[in-house]
């Protein structure tokens, strides 16, 4: 099976303190996962500008001859969504900054503005490092949802390329699911048996998705489940900060309501927080 679910990447790089950094990490991530990569600059190309990235790319020591370089002049939010929708890009890389940085309100409203609208999947990186950096604990939502199956597909794929050490498929349950009031040690049991029971039916469902994946996607991948309960969104990206994970996967696939302004709440809380490097996932011919 030949399953390269991102063949194509882009990357919008903007000439900033981080721009080397972002670079690099680009390279390495295009490379491991065997892609084109495109860099894309909105505003003006000038001959400085062009022998700055051009240089850059050629230092860095990990190479990637399938690349090209885009500049075109507009609003970058628009400009960036036209570009991935006109190029069939799979996947929009993103360089992001922590929380305790003076623009991290930009990056998360630039994210939110960008993965509402996007046509592909989007990976941001609040670590863009010059040197090469391991992809130890991945993290993925396995919710109950007809798109977890290629997310979960997804996941191990990545987690091969990148040779992590460990893939954690976690099983968020809502709170409002243990329905039971608790009063004395009868109700308490009563709860937490409900909660126990919930937790094994999750387990048994990612475990089916699974087991029906094809070996060649699973390699020798060390995976494990992990039930938590609490608020979608909010539960995955804590439990994503405590265990130091290096990547967390969402999927954007659901379909919501004009109410929610077509963006899942779960992943209004991830990109408030922005735990970790968050890869958004979205199938390209639904846009």
């Amino acid at each position: 099976m030949n399953f390269q679910p991102f063949k194509k990447i882009l990357i919008g790089f903007a000439f900033s303190p981080n721009l080397k950094a972002n670079i690099y990490e680009s390279l390495r991530i295009s490379s491991a996962l065997n892609a084109e990569i495109i860099f894309f600059h909105v505003g003006e190309k000038t001959s400085e500008k062009a022998s700055t990235i051009e240089n850059i790319i050629k230092s860095c020591p990990q190479k990637n001859k399938n690349f090209s370089i885009c500049w075109k002049s507009g609003k970058p939010v628009p400009i960036l969504i036209k570009a991935c929708y006109d190029l069939k890009i799979d996947l929009l890389l993103i360089g992001a900054l922590k929380r305790e940085n003076v623009l991290k309100f930009y990056l998360g409203s630039i994210a939110r503005k960008i993965t509402r609208n996007v046509s592909c999947s989007v990976l941001l990186l609040i670590n863009p490092s010059l040197e090469n950096r391991l992809l130890e604990h991945v993290v993925v939502n396995a919710l109950d949802s007809p798109k977890t199956k290629e997310t979960i597909k997804i996941a191990f794929y990545i987690s091969r390329a990148f040779l992590s050490s460990k893939l954690t498929l976690v099983e968020e349950i809502s709170r409002s699911k243990v329905d039971v009031q608790v009063d004395d040690d009868v109700t308490l049991k009563r709860a937490m048996l409900k909660k126990e029971r919930l937790a094994k039916e999750e387990k048994n469902r990612v475990e089916d998705i699974i087991k029906n994946l094809p070996k060649e996607i699973k390699g020798e991948v060390n995976w494990k489940t992990q039930s938590i309960f609490g608020k979608r969104g909010y539960s995955i990206g804590h439990y994503a900060k405590v265990v130091r994970a290096d990547l967390l996967i969402m999927n954007s696939e659901e379909k919501y309501s004009f109410i929610n302004r077509l963006f899942p709440k779960d992943l209004e809380h991830i990109l408030a927080e922005i735990p970790t490097d968050v890869l958004i996932l979205k199938n390209r011919k639904n846009g």
